[in-house]
């Protein structure tokens, strides 16, 4: 089997996806121990990505969603990869926009009975009184498409209508994207790790992620809290909780249409209602920090070469069912 893994060296990506050249390695290092004969390419132009064409690999490791030569438009991988007729992991590019696009995640599974907190989306000056608002506070922000908890902070969390309007505009100019706004869950947090396995089945690993207090007594999963890793996780203790937390992310990974791997963000209210947040197609794979990763260990006991070899065997088993 011949394995390509695809990088990038673009430092402007929002989405960061399987992380930077030394988890890169790191996925290499676990796929040259399964005895494939696996190269690590940092693609930046198109010409790079026909070179990994040439080759004609068996399967192509799609570390980032797409790759951004300079002065041109991004090209999606998936896309690029599938228009080829090469293999590649992962989801489709019309599935990825569900992790690049938070509303259109949101919007797809709430049509299909799924739950997910009740939101907008906003702009500056697009809202002049605070009874104009959707929803009453108190409200959360984050912008539409960024990860890593980018933009998310203790200031997301607004109780009137000057937070809000302060907290729309330094998204807006940082992000110069529309601003998603949430209404504010006051409860748990989840995260979920599913591999599709063979015969139809998932490995469905969830975790809870406890997040310190700030200095205002709110716990907010926001940039600092994850680059610093001050979010415990451990197991859900609850057994009525974890079926609802595992319930909701199997739901929602099966009808937003994933395939091989993904990871569902979930978060409860006081009440113990649990709600759909929103989708990481590429997740992180940093070794020992990283959730997905994490959750596999903490929940089955699974080796990091482990979880590699698990979200590419489906890839690998497409190469078999096709030759």
């Amino acid at each position: 089997m011949k394995i390509e893994i695809i990088t990038t060296t673009n430092k402007e990506l929002k989405e960061t996806g399987f992380g930077g050249l030394k988890v890169c390695n790191g996925i290499f290092d676990s796929i040259a121990k399964m005895c494939y004969n696996v190269s690590l390419n940092i693609c930046k132009t198109e010409e790079d990505l026909e070179n990994i064409v040439k080759k004609n690999p068996d399967l192509v490791v799609l570390t980032v969603k797409y790759i951004s030569p300079q002065n041109e438009y991004d090209i999606w991988l998936s896309e690029y990869f599938s228009h080829r007729g090469i293999n590649f992991t992962g989801s489709s590019r019309d599935v990825l926009k569900y992790d690049s696009n938070k509303i259109s995640a949101k919007l797809n599974l709430s049509s299909k009975g799924i739950k997910t907190a009740r939101h907008f989306m906003a702009v500056p000056g697009q809202y002049k009184y605070a009874n104009e608002l959707p929803i009453k506070f108190p409200l959360f922000l984050k912008p539409i498409n960024a990860a890593n908890g980018n933009g998310i902070d203790d200031l997301s969390f607004v109780t009137n209508f000057t937070e809000f309007n302060s907290k729309v505009l330094s998204l807006y100019s940082t992000f110069n994207i529309p601003v998603l706004v949430e209404e504010y869950l006051d409860g748990q947090e989840f995260t979920v790790a599913i591999i599709s396995a063979s015969n139809n089945k998932l490995i469905v690993s969830p975790i809870e992620i406890v997040l310190p207090e700030s200095k205002n007594g709110l716990r907010i999963l926001g940039k600092k809290a994850k680059n610093d890793n001050l979010e415990k996780l451990k197991s859900i203790e609850h057994g009525e909780m974890k079926n609802k937390v595992i319930k909701l992310a199997v739901d929602s990974f099966l009808a937003l249409g994933v395939r091989d791997f993904g990871r569902i963000d979930i978060k409860a209210n006081k009440k113990g209602d649990c709600f759909f947040l929103e989708a990481n197609l590429v997740p992180g794979m940093t070794f020992g920090s990283s959730y997905f990763p994490e959750s596999c260990k903490i929940e089955h006991g699974l080796t990091y070469d482990k979880v590699i070899q698990l979200i590419l065997k489906n890839g690998l088993n497409r190469v078999k069912n096709t030759s």
